[in-house]
Order: structure tokens, then C-alpha cells, then sequence
């Protein structure tokens, strides 16, 4: 079976927030799901699966306690490059994103986010090399707002990529600048430079990679 047939999975994109002994961390990712309904006694559980490099993943093993914001198509791709493409472990993420920080610690997006939820980790699963959380969900939105943005939007709408530690990571495919015969990809993100019309040297010299707000020195020519 190739890799890539597992994009047909259904996939969200979401910030979680996490705290550190500093300050509120937040991170991207796409695999989270709801694994029990809510009834009169229960709140509804959740399940969360992180690489375990991520520094997000350390932070809710030591507080456990998360948050979950879910993005919309309208959220920014510079939200998305900003919490999700560097690591918050000597970096403020937050510090140009739009949130809010609740009571237990963890921020809240506000960047065009449909909807949130805190939850309280009541299991850990380690399975290779990702940690699945499953947790409470105690506190969140009384409505949504918006259209839920999906992984697929994310991919094919916005030219995003998954992180190289994201399980649903696979390396880019060359998309050729028909102008020069040549491929420019952004070293950071995997955002692939693909106008046909508009040659890659032709950009202005402060233009940045759309979704992770990375230079134009970040992005390598690929023959």
C-alpha cells in the first residue's frame, strides 16, 4: 500500500494549547476525534495523538490538561505557520497570535477559531512514537461559528504541508516553475512554489512562504 492513500482518511486542523512552567504553548495538529458522547452523567472524551518530540507533548504530560481550538477556514495561514511550524520550547509562539488564557493555564485561539474545549487527560497510550491522550472534555463553546477548516482544505486550498514529525507528514512532491524548469521548496514548511506564470527570481525580495512566513532564502531549488 502507498503512504499517500492515507490522505483519504478525514483529517481537522487544530490549535492545541498547552502551558509550560512559563507561559501558554500552542501547537498545530490534524488527529484528533471524538470517542464517546456526552450523556447526563459522562462528558464526552476525546482522543488527542502527538509526536512525543513535540514540546506540546511534554507540557501536557507533566500538566495534563489541554485545550482545543478549532480552526476555520477563515483562521489566517500565518496562525497556522506560527503555532505549528517552530517549537514553543525557547520560542513565544502566542506572541503575535490573537487568544486568551484560561483559568487552568492553557490558551484559547481567537484568530477566526470556530470553537474550543478543555480537556483533562484521563489516559496516556504510548504507540510508536506518539503519545494518544484521552481525555475529558470539562469546559468549552456553547456554539460554533464558522466552517470547520479540514486537512484537505489545509493541503489544497492554503498549499499547506504537515510538520516532518506529524503522522501524516510525506516528503513534497516536485511542482515545477514552468518559467525556469525548476522546483522551489520552502525548507521549513514543504510549501511548494508552483505559479506557472510568475518565475520564483521574479518574487520581490521581502516576499515570504505564505504559510509559514519564512524569506525567500528559505526555500531551495530542487532539480
Amino acid at each position: 500500500m502507498k503512504p499517500q492513500v492515507l490522505s483519504n482518511l478525514s483529517y481537522g486542523i487544530y490549535a492545541i494549547g498547552t502551558k509550560d512552567a512559563k507561559r501558554p504553548n500552542a501547537c498545530i495538529v490534524n488527529t484528533v476525534m471524538q470517542i464517546s458522547k456526552a450523556t447526563p452523567s459522562d462528558a464526552p472524551l476525546v482522543a488527542l495523538s502527538m509526536n512525543r518530540e513535540n514540546y506540546s507533548c511534554e507540557c501536557i504530560e507533566k500538566s495534563g490538561v489541554f485545550s482545543i481550538s478549532v480552526l476555520s477556514e477563515a483562521t489566517p495561514a500565518t496562525v497556522i505557520g506560527a503555532l505549528g511550524l517552530v517549537s514553543g520550547r525557547k520560542t513565544d509562539k502566542l506572541e503575535n497570535v490573537r487568544h486568551k488564557v484560561l483559568l487552568e493555564g492553557v490558551p484559547v485561539i481567537k484568530e477566526n477559531t470556530c470553537c474550543w474545549f478543555l480537556c483533562q487527560v484521563k489516559e496516556q497510550v504510548q504507540l510508536a512514537g506518539q503519545t494518544v491522550f484521552l481525555a475529558e472534555v470539562v469546559a468549552g463553546s456553547d456554539v460554533s461559528v464558522g466552517t470547520p477548516m479540514t486537512y484537505r482544505y489545509y493541503v489544497e486550498k492554503l498549499g499547506g504541508a504537515s510538520p516532518r514529525k506529524s503522522p501524516t507528514y510525506l516528503p513534497p512532491e516536485l511542482t515545477f516553475d514552468k518559467s525556469s524548469g525548476e522546483s522551489f521548496v520552502c525548507s521549513v514548511c514543504g510549501y511548494v512554489y508552483s505559479d506557472p506564470n510568475f518565475g520564483f527570481e521574479e518574487l520581490p525580495h521581502d516576499w515570504t512562504c505564505p504559510i509559514c512566513k519564512m524569506p525567500k532564502k528559505a526555500f531551495v531549488r530542487k532539480k
